[in-house]
């Protein structure tokens, strides 16, 4: 079956790509940007919160062994889609929780999952629903970062091992890591 695409946003894309990365059925996960206004961002414009675009991540997944629907499932409960353009102290619209679509059916898809995902939290989904516009890769340096010198970042040390335990908790068997 063909390789099929997401294209999801849950704060820093180093913390989202270390998660999917570990994810079965995932066969590549890019950190790149999307849903601004600015052609060919760089890393530093996007940080200035004023090109609207988002960090996120683009998954590429075999949907015999993965389904859309579970990669949103896995999304919700390793980031707080609770927070409005924040994820712990990254705060601006780039590090906003967001579903870009490409098809009407994964926006349908998107919007079952913020259903399910509603019962594992006390305050209002905030993640934004916004059709997939036009995708640009970070810089390589941004890309595997996690598996790099993301081991060593302080930030990383402290946000990407509690994301990884609870997809390990809750999706053990979606797990490479686990299933090592």
């Amino acid at each position: 079956m063909a390789t099929e695409y997401a294209v999801i946003a849950g704060g820093c894309f180093w913390c989202t790509e270390a998660v999917f990365k570990d994810v079965i059925g995932v066969e590549s996960v890019t950190s790149g940007y999307t849903g601004g206004t600015v052609p060919n961002p760089t890393y530093k414009q996007v940080c200035t919160g004023e090109t609207g675009h988002a960090e996120a991540i683009r998954i590429g997944y075999d949907p015999a062994r993965l389904s859309y629907g579970e990669l949103l499932d896995i999304s919700f409960a390793t980031h707080d889609p609770t927070q409005l353009n924040r994820q712990g102290n990254d705060v601006g619209t780039q590090y906003r929780s967001a579903v870009f679509f490409a098809t009407p059916e994964q926006k349908q898809q998107a919007e079952a999952a913020i259903q399910r995902a509603q019962a594992d939290y006390s305050s209002p989904i905030v993640t934004t629903l916004e059709p997939l516009g036009e995708w640009y890769p970070a810089e390589d340096y941004h890309q595997d970062y996690w598996q790099g010198e993301g081991q060593q970042n302080r930030y990383c040390l402290a946000v990407i091992p509690p994301k990884l335990q609870k997809l390990h908790k809750r999706y053990a068997e979606k797990s490479q890591s686990r299933q090592a």
